[in-house]
């Protein structure tokens, strides 16, 4: 109950003062927007409150009409700021400082719910109301006809012009339909036809737009002086805009009479039947519910509006499911024989919505047909408003994608000279590029799918981005995208230059020498395990985990595993000093660990060796005391030629130095030569032979080479010159076995004596 107040405030006690002080606040912290009511709805305030409103500012005229009056007023509340303000400061902060809890997309979706049942709880009892307490008016024909006629002539000169501007305007869109398609059939420039389609729908825009334009010049000269004609045919050109806009977005997507500007493969008959249903459809609620209900309701009563709403869309919604029903199986089937025509990503998407699509359009209706109850104008707003938007959206989003999909299966080409200096650089690429993309086609169906929640209203995605928990998602994945760009793009600069230094020649047409490539493979296997390390601590850090104990953990599991592992880091540590020391290179010919062979691959643990039998062994850095490498600046050939004692040694001295000549006039092997063959003379001296020893110096490697060779020419000068080699005389005795044996019998002392030349 509000205070009645004097206006002299000086003869009232302080009390009362604050009693008007606090009436005063009441009214100033009174909602000043109060929920809309049903267009024409009666207020419902009672008299007894109005009057309380009246005596109350009434008052509070006086009180500040007189300046006396005033002054007090203006001296007390700032008296009473003034006491509050240390009260407030030195009270103790008791509140709980911790930051609200973020809503979650659950927590949205359970609030939402909630809310709908609120709401429509209140909107129900809000429309009985308004159907209750509706004015009662009394028809008057000759005033309803006068206005109808008036109103029919806006709706006929509307249509009219409309019609008569799509008809004139028909070649364009033949001349721009065929533009388009013949594009296509050419091969030309993938945007010719959506640039024709595109085209076509403003234009059908445009023509909305003039009819409207035109109606509303026509409704200002057309309305007979009446106010209520005037918001007639107001209401209509609305309804019209609105309605012919969502005709003109069916047009776009079926487009009936202009095969050419189809953007999707449906066959005409298809397209027709829909654009029909789904055009009738739309403008008769449209036109009901925006032009109808509330012509109705001024003219005749809430009741009568109120019923012919609820007849009207009744209708309508169990028409529009048993079209859905009938054309079940129909749509289900083209849906899957476009998803067998399309790529596989968006095959699943489309197999998904031909098992749900008749429950989400059934779905549309019946939300469509409750909400009408409540709003009738506002309803089909909200629909027609969340159906544009979510076409667009969806059409935005499968433009991307596919953008993208087409994109996937493309290869990049490098210029040839780059291919040259960087071979595996274009691999890298193309190989890089398609996972990007994927990554990004999956982003875009997540923004696709928050854009449509939003657009329906079960989601607030824009005050969603402008809290805590959006700025730290979006954020965040900035930031994960931005961190993998530079890591990939860091790992293939630098792998590059490394392979570039290992694979191809330099400037002065020097190879790198086989250290450097060792090293740098190492280089580049270390690289890519630091780099992708890093990585995944920042992305990990990124998401909200805290890689502090992760890294101290693994430190105190790399200190175990270390304890435990000590042959493992002895051979990494001996590994690294192999390295630094350069003890071997891939491509060399060692003895390791007690194996010899051609060193293929080294690691940071271990090498890898071929022998001369083909078998790999794998030898640990830390079974490594000694290494014998073949490879290195020369190898020599000792060549050691035993011959008969009785030989001369002159003559056998010419003849190995003319094999020698003889070898060193072979070009094929002369270039394998290292200076001049050192001839050592006789370095053994037996009883029935004598050694003599030459010394060739040859490239690494190329000392068994030379032997072969050497080999071959002195045998085939001493053969030639009559020299022998040492030989033995084997005496080889036995008596028979048998003294049955049936051949005649030989003295006991007989033997039997075989002779063998055998070289020493």
């Amino acid at each position: 109950m509000l205070l009645r107040i004097k206006p002299k405030l000086a003869c009232h006690p302080p009390t009362t003062l604050f009693r008007f002080i606090l009436l005063l606040l009441f009214w100033l912290m009174l909602p000043q927007a109060q929920a809309a009511p049903v267009a024409g709805a009666p207020p419902q305030q009672s008299a007894s409150t109005e009057k309380e409103n009246q005596q109350a500012y009434t008052a509070l005229a006086d009180i500040l009409q007189d300046d006396k009056a005033r002054a007090q007023l203006i001296e007390h509340l700032r008296a009473a700021s003034n006491e509050k303000a240390p009260a407030a400061t030195s009270e103790p902060k008791t509140s709980d400082t911790r930051p609200a809890p973020v809503a979650t997309l659950l927590d949205s979706l359970t609030t939402l719910t909630q809310n709908t049942f609120s709401h429509a709880t209140q909107k129900l009892q809000t429309l009985k109301q308004t159907i209750d307490s509706g004015p009662k008016r009394t028809f008057h024909s000759q005033t309803f006809f006068r206005a109808l006629t008036y109103f029919l002539a806006t709706v006929v000169a509307t249509f009219v012009l409309f019609h008569l501007l799509r008809f004139l305007i028909g070649p364009i869109y033949r001349r721009m339909g065929s533009w388009g398609h013949n594009a296509r059939l050419a091969s030309g420039p993938w945007y010719k036809l959506p640039a024709s389609i595109l085209a076509a729908f403003t234009i059908d825009i445009a023509l909305v737009a003039m009819a409207v334009t035109a109606g509303n010049i026509f409704s200002q000269y057309v309305n007979g002086g009446s106010p209520v004609v005037a918001r007639q045919q107001a209401l209509f050109l609305s309804a019209f805009a609105i309605i012919e806009f969502f005709k003109a977005v069916l047009r776009l997507i079926f487009s009936p009479n202009f095969d050419y500007l189809r953007p999707f493969p449906i066959s005409d008959a298809t397209a027709r039947y829909w654009n029909r249903r789904l055009a009738w459809v739309s403008g008769l609620i449209g036109y009901s519910l925006m032009v109808v209900v509330p012509i109705v309701a001024m003219r005749i009563s809430y009741q009568v509006a109120a019923l012919v709403n609820f007849v009207v869309m009744l209708a309508l919604t169990l028409y529009a499911i048993g079209l859905v029903a009938q054309n079940y199986r129909i749509i289900q089937n083209e849906i899957n024989q476009l998803a067998e025509r399309s790529m596989a990503f968006f095959s699943v998407i489309l197999r998904g919505l031909g098992h749900v699509w008749h429950l989400l359009a059934i779905a549309y209706f019946v939300v469509l047909f409750f909400l009408s109850q409540f709003d009738a104008p506002d309803s089909l707003t909200f629909m027609m408003g969340a159906t544009v938007k979510s076409l667009l959206v969806i059409g935005v989003g499968v433009l991307v994608s596919g953008l993208m999909s087409r994109w996937i299966l493309r290869r990049i080409s490098l210029p040839d000279d780059l291919n040259r200096r960087y071979p595996l650089l274009e691999k890298r690429v193309n190989s890089y590029i398609p996972s990007g993309l994927k990554i990004l086609r999956v982003i875009v169906v997540l923004a696709v799918t928050l854009s449509l929640l939003d657009a329906w209203h079960v989601f607030n995605l824009t005050q969603w981005f402008s809290t805590e928990s959006g700025e730290r998602v979006v954020g965040g994945l900035v930031h994960i995208l931005l961190i993998l760009f530079i890591a990939t793009f860091s790992w293939t600069i630098l792998a590059s230059i490394i392979e570039h230094r290992l694979v191809l020649e330099m400037s002065n047409g020097m190879r790198p020498s086989a250290r450097e490539r060792t090293l740098l493979t190492l280089f580049r296997n270390v690289l890519a395990i630091v780099i992708s390390t890093i990585t995944i601590m920042i992305i990990l850090s990124q998401i909200g985990l805290n890689i502090a104990p992760l890294l101290a953990g693994a430190g105190a599991l790399g200190l175990a595993i270390s304890f435990g592992a000590q042959t493992l880091v002895k051979d990494v540590i001996t590994g690294v000093f192999i390295q630094f020391e350069n003890g071997m290179n891939t491509g060399e010919y060692v003895t390791a660990g007690g194996v010899t062979g051609t060193v293929e691959q080294m690691t940071i643990r271990s090498i890898g060796l071929r022998d001369d039998f083909g078998v790999y062994h794998i030898v640990p850095y830390s079974s490594i005391t000694t290494v014998a490498n073949y490879a290195r600046e020369f190898g020599v050939y000792r060549a050691n030629y035993t011959v008969n004692r009785d030989e001369n040694i002159d003559h056998v001295n010419e003849v190995l130095r003319a094999a020698i000549d003889e070898l060193k006039k072979d070009t094929s092997l002369r270039i394998f030569l290292i200076g001049e063959p050192v001839f050592n003379g006789v370095v053994a001296l037996g009883d029935h032979s004598f050694t003599t020893r030459v010394t060739v110096r040859t490239q690494a490697l190329k000392q068994w080479t030379i032997q072969y060779a050497l080999d071959r020419l002195v045998k085939m000068h001493f053969q030639a010159a009559g020299i022998t080699t040492p030989q033995q005389a084997v005496q080889v005795s036995y008596k028979d076995a048998s003294p049955e044996d049936a051949r005649p019998e030989r003295p006991a002392s007989a033997e039997r004596s075989i002779s063998t030349l055998c070289p020493k």
